[in-house]
């Protein structure tokens, strides 16, 4: 087990969507690392929730509550939720993160496909923000929104008119999010990852050379979840409605498409 003292032990809470494995695993160990107990949820991904939840408990001795369930149906998100708020009895970090890939063609795309992705990627989000904000705002909590966007929110690829168009679409609702829960001391922010190695393996994976990104490598879901426990800290107080790129500097003007 890590030994935390002092400031490293918080003791807050955070609810992370999609966080099994990936980018979502990634955030649930950094915060518990940072003194966070964590809600996690999935879909279909059970072995995988299970054992982040145990390393959690483990290596962090933070608790680690899994849900499942599908937040691409209407009502799901409203659920977790509830059920979050029940296990943990208050939530001051929400990170949606869960999310599906569509890479298609314009005249190709599937229009239930299509849904799908636009329920988990931007409903979903949409609903967690309200349910979860409206909680902060009863038990006059100062929290944290962080939604998970990408790069692509920010420059057109081929074959992309959906999964880059809701991720901009989740970036620019966040923004005026931000102004409306404001007044309630919530932040609201987004994090836009690049080219991240997702591959699950321990709590070091080691880096992947990418020629591709200027800094040479691939990201990990470690670096997204250091700047999403930056962003959430009170060393980011005087940041909201922003969208911080965590890149290797991926999409800088002069680099190759």
């Amino acid at each position: 087990m890590v030994s935390q003292t002092g400031a490293d032990l918080i003791s807050k809470t955070a609810l992370v969507t999609g966080g099994s494995r990936g980018i979502g695993r990634g955030i649930a160990f950094v915060l518990a690392e940072r003194g966070y107990d964590l809600v996690i949820s999935h879909w279909q991904d059970e072995v995988n929730a299970k054992e982040t939840s145990e390393l959690i408990r483990h290596t962090f001795g933070r608790s680690c509550e899994v849900f499942e369930g599908n937040l691409a149906e209407e009502n799901e998100p409203v659920k977790l939720a509830e059920q979050a708020i029940h296990v943990l009895g208050r939530i001051d970090v929400l990170v949606n993160n869960a999310g599906i890939t569509l890479f298609k063609a314009i005249d190709k795309i599937d229009i239930l496909h299509t849904n799908r992705l636009l329920h988990l990627n931007f409903r979903a989000p949409l609903l967690l923000m309200q349910a979860i904000s409206q909680h902060m705002i009863e038990l006059g909590i100062q929290g944290n929104i962080v939604n998970i966007t990408s790069t692509r929110a920010e420059r057109a690829y081929a074959q992309d008119a959906v999964y880059g168009g809701v991720k901009a679409a989740l970036a620019r609702a966040a923004a005026s999010a931000a102004i409306d829960l404001a007044p309630h001391g919530i932040r609201v922010n987004c994090i836009g990852p690049g080219a991240i190695d997702t591959r699950d393996g321990s709590l070091e994976p080691l880096h992947v050379v990418n020629p591709g990104v200027p800094l040479n490598r691939s990201g990990t879901p470690k670096d997204i979840g250091r700047a999403v426990a930056w962003l959430v800290s009170p060393e980011a107080s005087y940041m909201t409605g922003t969208t911080l790129r965590v890149d290797g500097g991926l999409i800088l003007p002069g680099t190759p498409h």
